[in-house]
């Protein structure tokens, strides 16, 4: 009896039950089936740099890595994600207690949520949020409290009344992604502070993601956290690898934080991968050297790849958000006549031979997100002019 239970469970977990396949992976492979432009998941098409391709390759030709890491990461590893937080913000962390390499942020992510939360614990995440926050909140038991970014002249705000009056007796942490995916909002200084004075006026600790700082656009400055009056000793920073360096698959994610929240967080971590990605951390380590013409360059070109692809977008119908950050793009699909995200993702490949994912799957009010649909940037040019002339089929 194959595949037959006994029981009238359901088989996975029921804090589980609403995540099954992610959008990405159904748009993924609608984008193999009808040979689409897949601007859906966002993953480079190019990789990074060669000299740190090839400082991967010499950390495993010369045994670096090839057998298990240290649990909290290859000790040059720590030192230079220390050393980047010190040279960009003036952060001060110690690189034995107060950092931890993880597999990729999302690693990073879920460890903070189960290590730092106990069942009933409510977390305050902006809507619309990546996916892996709300699968995390549910596995450590908590409580997600969504509080919306709204569309406001050009770019999405967050309410700070909004946000105070979702703080309530139960609220452990606050969750906050800047720059922000989906959206690609940067939070200013006003704002960061604002939500600053709460966590430390309601004694909450705070996991922020920041895995988008180098990609930063226009007038926006990325601001951690941490940085804030009375936020260091509260806030665990994560950072990635993945998104700077143009090597998603090497997942190398990190921790920084005091060591007690380190140690939390290691406690739990060591229990998922227990290590991860043993050479890649040699290669990230000079990556994370690398001089500041190597990080300007690279903004610059998502800049321009932004540009180009928001230009287009505007011309084929749609409103577009400019970001200030991260590689995507949100758009609303109402100028063309649609309401429905889903519906118009979906039925896109078809009509433009371009896939794109609705926003709404980031919303737990499914409404609020209806009409607007994200699309990535981190492709090459030619692939982006390609997609922009198949846009204007609409």
């Amino acid at each position: 009896m194959t595949g037959m239970t006994s029981s009238a469970r359901p088989l996975l977990n029921r804090r589980l039950a609403e995540f099954g396949t992610t959008i990405f992976a159904e748009m993924s492979a609608l984008a193999v089936r009808t040979g689409s432009i897949n601007l859906g998941q966002g993953f480079p098409d190019t990789d990074g740099p060669e000299e740190i391709r090839e400082a991967a390759v010499r950390a495993l030709r010369d045994g670096h890595g090839n057998q298990y890491p240290p649990g909290p990461g290859v000790p040059e590893l720590r030192t230079a994600i220390a050393a980047h937080q010190l040279r960009r913000y003036g952060l001060s962390y110690d690189p034995d207690t107060e950092v931890l390499v993880t597999a990729g942020a999302t690693e990073a992510i879920a460890a903070a949520l189960l290590a730092l939360l106990e069942p009933g614990d409510e977390v305050i995440a902006f809507e619309p949020y990546y996916d892996s926050y709300a699968a995390g909140i549910a596995m450590a038991g908590g409580t997600r409290v969504p509080v919306t970014l709204r569309p406001d002249g050009g770019r999405f705000r967050l309410d700070l009344d909004e946000l105070r009056a979702a703080v309530t007796e139960r609220t452990r942490l606050l969750l906050v992604n800047t720059p922000h995916n989906p959206t690609g909002a940067v939070l200013t200084r006003e704002e960061l502070a604002a939500v600053a004075d709460l966590a430390v006026e309601r004694d909450l600790l705070v996991v922020t993601d920041e895995v988008y700082e180098h990609l930063v656009f226009d007038d926006a400055e990325h601001l951690p956290l941490a940085t804030f009056p009375g936020m260091r000793e509260r806030t665990v920073t994560i950072g990635s690898a993945g998104k700077t360096f143009s090597f998603t698959g090497w997942k190398v994610g990190w921790v920084t934080g005091t060591p007690e929240l380190v140690a939390a967080v290691r406690s739990v971590k060591q229990f998922l991968t227990y290590v991860a990605s043993g050479p890649f951390q040699y290669a990230v380590a000079e990556a994370l050297a690398l001089p500041d013409s190597y990080f300007d360059s690279f903004r610059a070109q998502m800049l321009a790849k932004r540009d180009l692809l928001a230009t287009g977008l505007a011309e084929a119908g749609f409103e577009v958000f400019r970001p200030a950050g991260t590689y995507f793009i949100t758009t609303d699909v109402r100028p063309l006549g649609e309401k429905d995200g889903f519906a118009f993702c979906r039925s896109l490949p078809e009509r433009a031979g371009v896939v794109a994912i609705p926003n709404a799957v980031f919303y737990d009010d499914r409404e609020a997100g209806a009409p607007f649909v994200r699309f990535a940037f981190c492709k090459r040019e030619e692939v982006l002019a390609e997609a922009v002339d198949r846009l204007r089929r609409l």
